[in-house]
This record gives C-alpha cells, structure tokens and sequence, in this order.
C-alpha cells in the first residue's frame, strides 16, 4: 500500500519513520527542504523514499498524490497550509489523516468527503488528537458528564533562560497558539478567553512545578460533546506565558506588515526568525511530554471521575523526540485503521467521533503502548473524599 507523507519536520519524519516500519506499507515523504528529508531518511534507516517537491496548496498536494499513485495520505505540514491542503488531498479520493492545527473548520470539508466516499480524521496529535478521544470516551461511557479538563504541555526536559521552552514543531505554529481566541465551555455555553490568559501554578509528577495557561486547544470538542464545562490549557515552565504576553502586547506576533528601513515586514515572520536559534532543539536534547485529561460525572449511581494520564521522554534507543512521537503516533495509528478498514466512514471526522467506534481507542493506545508510549488510566469513586483510584473500565465499552 502506497503512503504518502507531507512534510518532513520534527513530527512528519517520525511519523514517515514509523509507517516505514508498517509490513506492507511503502512510504514517501514530501518536503521542500533537503535538511528535513535528509532526517526523515535517516530516522527511517533509509526505508523511506524522500521526494522534494511543495506541497502546500490545493493542487500542488493533488499533484503529489497523484504523482506518487498514493493510497493514504498523512498531513504533517505548519497550519496555514492545513485547511487547503486538505481540500486537495479529499478531490483525488485518498483517505488522509491529518496534524497541522489548522485555523480554520476542518468540518467544513466534510460534505466534500463525503461526496468522494472516503474517511478524513483530522486534528489527530496528542492534544489536539489523544486528547479528544479520551474526552469523547469518557463523555460516551459515564450516565451523566459534568466537566472534562485537559492539561497538556511539551517543554524541555532543562530549563533555558529566558524562554523556559523550546519548540517541538513550526515556530509560526507555536507563536499562533498564543494568538488565537481560546475557546471553553462553561455552564453549557461556550466562552472565549484570551490566549495566554488566568495562567495557574500546576504541579505534575515526575516534572515538578509548571504553569498552565488557555490556548484554543478544545477545538471541536466545545460543541461536538454535550458536557456542561469544559477547559483546555497548555503548560509551559514558569515564566514562559508572561514573557510572550509581552511580545504580544508589542505587536511582534502580528501578521500586518509594518514599514521598517523602507521594506514592509511582518513582524511575526521577524519574531519567529529571531526566536529560531533559541527555540531549537539540539539533536538529542531531551524533552518531555504531560498531558492529563480527566472527566467528572457520575456511573451507575455513583460520583465518579475518570483520569487518564501520559508523562513520556525522548526516546533515547530511536532518538525521537517526545513530542514528535507523541504526536504522530496517534496519527499513524489511525491510517494503520483506515488501511485494515476499522476507521471506514466517509467523511471528515473529529479525533472524539472515533470513540464511537468499538475497539478504536484500545487498539490506538495499545498501539502506542507498544512504541514505548503509555497512558494510564484510573477511575475514582467520590474525587473529593479521596478514595483510593483503581483502573478504568475498558474503553470499549460498559
């Protein structure tokens, strides 16, 4: 089965590497850049072919699939490209999995799919992505949901003065979490917050002390599932969240272009070339990624909250970072799906619709349970008295 990945960054070459190493699967990437393509040949140990070419627009991604005769497609491309390069992917009728964190709807491509019979999951990452299919289990499987909280965060494992961060993916992308309205769900409504805002001491076990903050990262989930309150935030070292507000509040995450020297300049693409050489990631250089999701509602009569949790490091035997494994096993977890015809109906599906399906969420897991990726999962009687948690009930079903 033919498989074409665009994109060769952190995420999209561990993601070329990891389907590369799927029996009957044959695997080309797509990427401008010779140094990206380089790498995800490398961290495939050659099993990748690697093509350079640009795929970021309607009918450039159409062309690659079609130049490649692909029968699947992964997405890994910066978000502006996501939303169209979708579009172009769908008009050749290839089932495509997709992790760019578009700005846009993706649902809004849903008639087109399923116009063209074929299955679009998108958002499919660790948060977005794992993160929604969790919440969508737990909304599915407890009588009556009251509230789901999503704390996630992807850092260095050493702190770096003064940025407290690193990123594991497109700059542009990181810099546009802090931009973007944030949405929640409080008492049944949805309420925007800015992005960056009500940062809170939160401590995670194994890390230490960290700061969490709202960036939109409920996506679909704050009107797919009908649960009174819901909140996402992102987690950072202390410090990190003040220092961006600042170059906000100066305009330097701005996309209007401004007169400098007699050139017109976007001041995000200056910030974002500045930020490169601190943000970046020295090969090797360990990182981390937590991540907990827990839902309080009640089953079978009782006050119940289900919890799931991930800590994860870079894997030193393979070199992968955290939070590239972390994100692209999800999403080729769930192409591997779409190749065995478990994940089949037509259309463009948030990450939660797959916890519908029976037995998805268990074989995504175990799939990346077996990549050395673990979540642990635990159901609470009565939180607040503080009962002693035992396991969560399988996530295929009552």
């Amino acid at each position: 089965m033919r498989v074409l990945v665009l994109g060769a960054g952190m995420v999209g070459s561990v993601a070329a590497a990891d389907l590369a190493a799927t029996p009957g699967f044959d695997v080309t990437v797509a990427d401008m850049g010779a140094a990206s393509l380089e790498r995800a040949g490398r961290r495939s140990g050659g099993r990748v072919r690697t093509l350079r070419a640009d795929a970021g627009s309607r009918t450039k991604a159409a062309a690659l699939v079609r130049r490649t005769k692909a029968d699947l497609v992964l997405g890994a491309l910066p978000s502006r490209f996501g939303f169209e390069v979708m579009e172009g992917v769908i008009g050749c009728r290839v089932p495509y999995v997709d992790i760019s964190f578009m700005p846009e709807d993706f649902r809004e491509h849903d008639r087109l799919a399923r116009k063209a019979g074929v299955p679009v999951v998108a958002d499919c990452g660790v948060a977005p992505g794992m993160s929604n299919m969790l919440a969508g289990w737990a909304a599915r499987t407890l009588d009556r949901c009251d509230t789901i909280e999503i704390l996630v965060g992807g850092l260095p494992r050493t702190r770096h003065w003064p940025w407290q961060y690193k990123a594991p993916f497109s700059h542009h992308d990181v810099i546009e979490e802090y931009v973007r309205p944030s949405r929640i769900v409080e008492g049944g409504r949805i309420v925007v917050k800015e992005a960056l805002s009500e940062p809170e001491l939160v401590t995670m076990p194994g890390v230490g002390t960290l700061e969490a903050f709202y960036t939109d990262g409920l996506r679909s989930l704050a009107d797919t599932l009908k649960v009174p309150n819901m909140r996402e935030k992102t987690m950072r070292w202390p410090g990190h969240a003040e220092l961006m507000r600042t170059l906000r509040h100066l305009g330097l995450f701005s996309h209007e272009p401004v007169q400098v020297a007699g050139a017109r300049v976007r001041p995000i693409d200056l910030t974002a070339k500045l930020l490169f050489p601190h943000w970046t990631y020295e090969e090797g250089e360990g990182d981390i990624t937590v991540m907990t999701v827990r839902a309080w509602g009640t089953r079978d009569g009782r006050a119940v909250r289900l919890a799931w949790t991930l800590h994860d490091e870079l894997d030193a035997a393979t070199g992968f970072p955290s939070m590239s494994r972390t994100t692209a096993f999800p999403a080729t977890s769930v192409l591997r799906l779409i190749a065995a015809g478990k994940v089949s109906k037509p259309g463009v599906h948030a990450p939660e619709a797959l916890a519908a399906n029976a037995g998805v969420l268990d074989a995504v897991i175990a799939d990346q349970r077996a990549r050395g990726v673990r979540y642990q999962a635990w159901m609470e009687e009565d939180a607040k008295a503080g009962k002693k948690p035992r396991r969560a009930p399988s996530s295929r079903g009552r």
